[in-house]
C-alpha cells in the first residue's frame, strides 16, 4: 500500500501487497499504526456480531406479516419487538440504535398494522431533508405494494406540484413532509387538512438528534402549534422519534414534544466487522502548529479504496470542498485505473432528478465514489458500500457514527478513516479516541422560550387560531405577549380570544434555521445586478462590511456599498489572493446571577448579559500560507444583545498565583483559554463553536486589580439553552480542555488548542495551562 506520503519512514511502512481487497488496505494503516509518531492516531476495530431476535407479534396483520416474510424478515429485532409493544399500548415512543440497525420498521410496522385495520387513519412522518423523505416514500410505497393494499403514502414538500396537492391533502393516509413544509404550508391552511388532521394518528420524527439548538427551539413551538391544531380537531396523535446516539434522546424528545416518553436503546441489529481509522495529517511546521492540507491526505485516503475497487463515499463539510475534492479524484481516475465518470458529487445544490440517479447508480455498482456533503449523512438507502472517508470531523460523534454507518449497511465488513483539518475540535477528538468510542458524551440541548422564537410562533399560532384568554403555550401564559402583539397592531382582543389582525403572512417571515429573518441580501454588480445570495444579520455584519472579500462558490467578490439600512451588499467580482477577516470589539454586562459557586479560588456562573459588540476592523489573510498582508479601519453601527452566558469570575488572589507572567501574558492567557473552553464546549453541546461567543471583561473602575470574568455566551438573542448545561458541565469542559492543551504539539500556542501566537502571545499557552491545573486541581474529585 502506498499513500504517497512525503514522508520516507511512512511510506515505507505502507508498502504492502496491493491485494484488491478491504483487508490490504487495513493491513496498511495497521503497520503504519505501529510508530509511535505515526498519523494513524488510532484503529478502532468492531468485530462482527449476531443479531437479538423477536417474534413478530401476534397483533400484526396476516397481510403485513406475509409482506415481510416476502422481504426474508421472519423474525423482528428485539428493539422493533420492544417498540411494538409500546407503540400498541398508546405510549409516545423514542428509538436509540445505531446507523442500519433497522429502525424505518419500528414505526413502520405499527403505522401499517393501524392503518390496515382502519384506513381512515392518518399519519405524519417529519424529516429533516426532502431527499430523506423520498427514500422513506419508496420503502413505505414497496411495503404497501407487497400487501397489495390500498394505503396511499405521499411526499407533500416545495417539489410537490400545485395540482397533486388537493388530491393529497384528500386522499393521503401517509403524508411525508419536513418541518419548513409544516410550519408554512400545511399549518397556516389547516382548513384544507381538516379530514387529515381530525384522523390524525400517529407523528414519526425521525434524526431527532438533528433537531437542536435554534433548529431544535423551533421545532418544539412547531409542536406546539400542531398540538393546538389537532387539539382544535379532535386528534391526540402519538409520537414516535428515532434518533441517533446521543447522551439525553429522552430528555431531548419530551422537551421537544411535551409528553412522557418511553426510551428503546438494547439494540438487536446484528452488524458487519468495522474498522475505524483517525488519521491525523503530519505538522509541517511545528512552531505555527501548520499540518498538511486534510482536502489533500483525504484525496490519498479515497484514492487507497477506488484503485482497489472498493466502493467508497467519502464526505465533506462544506460544497466548496465537496467539488474540489470532485475534481481531484476524477484527475486523479483520469490518470489511474478507474473511468473518471464512476467519481460522482452530491449536495444539496444538484436537481432532485440528478440526485435519484446518483442514488440509484451507487446501489447498482455502477459508481465507485460519491463525494457528498451531509446530503448523504441521514438514512437515505444506497446499499452496501465497503468505505467511507471523512474530510474533516462533522461536528458532533453522533453525525460522525452516521457517516461512518453508511458503509457496511448490509453487515458486510467496512473500513472508516476519518481525516482531521487543523481546527481544535477535529484536533481534540483524533488525539483522544478513547473520549469518542465511549459512551456518548454528546448532550441535545434546546430553549423553546427564547422570547424571539416564542413570539414568532405565537404569532404564527394566532394566524392559524384564536388564542384563547387563559390559553398556555408550552408551559407560559401568554395575556402579556399578547397585549404586547396588539399595542403593535398584530392582534385584537375580542369575545374572550385575541385574533390576528395584520395583513401580513407570519410564516413567511421566520425561518426555523435563525433566531431572526432579519437577512441581508446580496447583489452582484459586476454586470447586470443580480442577487447572488443571502446571509445572515450577524454574519453579514463580519462578511459583508465595506472592503471585505466576499467568498461564495469558490468566487471572490469585493464588497463596494454596505447598505445597512435596505439590508443590502453590493459586490463586484475580483480575483485577488487573500480574503478578510473581521475584528470585533465586545463588552458583555451581567444583567442577573443564576446561580454561582467557587472553584479552586476563582467562581464559576451562569445568567443573563448584555452583549454590546462592534466590527472595528478587518484583517487581510493570504490564501494557503495565512499570512496577515493588511487591516483597515471600520466604523460599523453597535450592536446590543441581551443573551444567557456561563462565566468563570478570576479574583486577584486567584491571579496572584501566576506572579511569573506580566499581567499582558496573563490576560492572553485567559483570553486563549476561552478560544480552549469554546472548542470542547461546542463538543459538549453537539452545537457549533460559532454558536458559542468568548469574551473577557475589562478592568472595572473603583477596582485596583484586574478582577475579569471570561465568558462563554449564547450568540442568539435571548439564548438557546447553553448556559445552563456549561455551569453544570464546567468540572468535565475544564478537565477536557486541559487534555486538549495537553495533546497538542504546537510548543506556544497555535490555531489547534488557544490559537496563533501572534493573538494570545509567546507564553499563552503556558498561562492557560497553569490556570486550567489550578482549577481541575480543586475539581479533580467532581470529574
Amino acid at each position: 500500500m502506498n499513500l504517497s506520503l512525503d514522508f520516507p519512514d511512512f511510506s515505507r511502512d505502507l508498502a504492502v501487497a496491493r491485494k484488491p481487497s478491504l483487508e490490504a488496505v487495513v493491513a496498511g494503516f495497521q503497520s503504519l499504526h505501529r510508530d509511535p509518531d505515526s498519523p494513524i492516531r488510532a484503529i478502532h476495530h468492531q468485530p462482527a456480531s449476531e443479531g437479538t431476535f423477536a417474534a413478530v407479534p401476534e397483533a400484526v396483520d396476516a397481510r403485513l406479516r406475509t409482506a415481510l416474510q416476502r422481504r426474508g424478515i421472519a423474525r423482528l429485532y428485539c428493539h422493533q419487538a420492544e417498540a411494538f409493544e409500546h407503540i400498541a399500548a398508546g405510549k409516545h415512543v423514542v428509538v436509540v440504535t445505531p446507523t442500519a440497525s433497522g429502525k424505518t420498521l419500528c414505526y413502520n410496522l405499527p403505522v401499517l398494522n393501524r392503518l390496515l385495520a382502519d384506513e381512515s387513519t392518518r399519519a405524519m412522518y417529519l424529516f429533516p431533508t426532502k431527499a430523506l423523505a423520498e427514500d422513506q416514500l419508496h420503502e413505505l410505497q414497496t411495503a404497501v405494494e407487497e400487501m397489495g393494499s390500498a394505503i396511499r403514502a405521499f411526499t407533500y414538500d416545495g417539489d410537490t406540484p400545485q395540482d397533486a396537492r388537493k388530491a393529497i391533502r384528500q386522499r393521503a393516509n401517509v403524508v411525508l413532509t419536513n418541518p419548513d413544509m409544516l410550519h408554512s404550508g400545511i399549518l397556516p391552511h389547516h382548513t384544507r387538512w381538516a379530514r387529515y388532521f381530525e384522523n390524525l394518528r400517529y407523528i414519526v420524527i425521525d434524526e431527532l438528534h438533528y433537531y437542536r439548538g435554534v433548529y431544535g427551539s423551533h421545532l418544539a413551538n412547531l409542536l406546539r402549534r400542531l398540538d393546538r391544531v389537532c387539539r382544535f380537531y379532535g386528534s391526540e396523535p402519538q409520537f414516535l422519534c428515532c434518533s441517533a446516539t446521543i447522551a439525553n434522546p429522552r430528555e431531548l424528545a419530551e422537551a421537544l414534544t411535551g409528553r412522557p416518553f418511553e426510551l428503546v436503546e438494547r439494540n438487536g441489529a446484528p452488524r458487519g466487522e468495522k474498522f475505524f481509522v483517525f488519521y491525523n495529517p503530519p505538522v509541517v511546521n511545528r512552531q505555527l502548529g501548520i499540518r498538511r492540507s486534510y482536502i489533500h491526505e483525504s484525496r490519498r485516503m479515497a484514492l487507497e479504496f477506488i484503485e482497489r475497487d472498493l466502493q467508497t463515499l467519502v464526505f465533506a463539510n462544506n460544497r466548496l470542498a465537496t467539488e474540489v475534492l470532485v475534481t481531484y479524484l476524477k484527475d486523479a481516475c483520469e490518470r489511474g485505473r478507474a473511468a473518471p465518470e464512476t467519481v460522482r458529487g452530491y449536495r444539496g445544490g444538484y436537481l432532485p432528478r440528478e440526485r435519484r440517479e446518483i442514488e440509484q447508480r451507487l446501489r447498482a455498482g455502477q459508481i465507485r465514489a460519491v463525494v457528498a456533503t451531509n446530503a448523504l449523512e441521514l438514512g437515505i438507502d444506497i446499499g452496501s458500500l465497503d468505505a467511507v472517508v471523512m474530510a474533516g470531523y462533522p461536528g458532533t460523534i453522533a453525525s460522525s457514527w452516521q457517516r461512518a454507518g453508511r458503509a457496511g449497511r448490509r453487515q458486510s465488513a467496512s473500513a472508516a478513516v476519518l481525516v482531521a483539518s487543523s481546527a481544535p475540535l477535529d484536533q481534540y477528538i483524533v488525539e483522544h479516541p478513547d473520549y469518542f468510542f465511549g459512551r456518548s458524551p454528546e448532550h441535545a440541548f434546546i430553549n423553546p422560550d427564547n422570547l424571539e422564537i416564542l413570539m414568532a410562533h405565537l404569532k404564527c399560532a394566532a394566524f392559524e387560531l384564536p388564542l384563547s384568554d387563559g390559553e398556555t403555550f408550552g408551559a407560559h401564559e401568554i395575556g402579556e405577549i399578547c397585549r404586547f402583539l396588539e399595542e403593535t397592531g398584530f392582534l385584537h382582543h375580542s369575545a374572550g380570544a385575541w385574533h390576528w389582525t395584520s395583513d401580513t403572512y407570519p410564516a413567511d417571515a421566520t425561518s426555523l434555521r435563525s433566531v431572526t429573518s432579519d437577512n441581508f441580501v446580496v447583489v452582484d454588480i459586476t454586470g447586470e445586478a443580480e442577487v447572488i445570495a443571502e446571509v445572515s444579520f450577524p454574519t453579514a455584519l463580519t462578511t459583508l462590511h465595506e472592503k471585505a472579500i466576499y467568498l461564495h462558490e469558490a468566487r471572490q467578490y469585493h464588497v463596494e456599498r454596505f447598505d445597512y439600512d435596505q439590508r443590502k451588499a453590493y459586490v463586484k467580482r475580483v480575483d485577488c489572493d487573500y480574503y478578510t477577516d473581521a475584528i470585533d470589539y465586545t463588552q458583555v454586562k451581567v444583567l442577573r446571577e443564576f446561580e454561582g459557586e467557587s472553584l479552586g479560588g476563582a467562581r464559576r456562573a451562569h445568567g443573563d448579559v448584555r452583549v454590546n459588540r462592534q466590527i472595528v476592523g478587518f484583517k487581510k489573510i493570504k490564501f494557503y500560507t495565512m499570512e496577515n498582508v493588511g487591516a483597515g479601519k471600520l466604523s460599523m453601527p453597535e450592536q446590543e444583545m441581551h443573551t444567557t452566558s456561563f462565566w468563570l469570575h478570576f479574583p486577584a488572589a486567584f491571579l496572584a498565583r501566576f506572579q511569573e507572567f506580566t499581567p499582558t501574558e496573563r490576560q492572553s492567557g485567559i483570553m486563549g483559554l476561552g478560544n480552549a473552553l469554546r472548542t470542547v464546549a461546542a463538543l459538549l453541546l453537539m452545537c457549533d463553536p460559532r454558536d458559542l461567543g468568548v469574551a473577557l471583561s475589562e478592568q472595572e473602575e473603583g477596582l485596583a486589580a484586574f478582577e475579569p470574568n471570561l465568558y462563554l455566551y449564547d450568540s442568539y438573542s435571548g439564548g438557546v439553552g447553553q448556559s445552563a448545561p456549561l455551569y453544570r458541565f464546567a468540572p468535565r469542559l475544564l478537565a477536557q480542555t486541559a487534555g486538549l492543551l495537553a495533546a497538542c504539539r504546537c510548543a506556544a500556542g497555535c490555531p489547534s488548542c488557544v490559537g496563533p501566537t501572534g493573538e494570545i502571545g509567546e507564553r499563552g499557552k503556558e498561562v492557560a495551562s497553569r490556570i486550567l491545573a489550578e482549577l481541575t486541581g480543586a475539581t479533580a474529585g467532581g470529574l
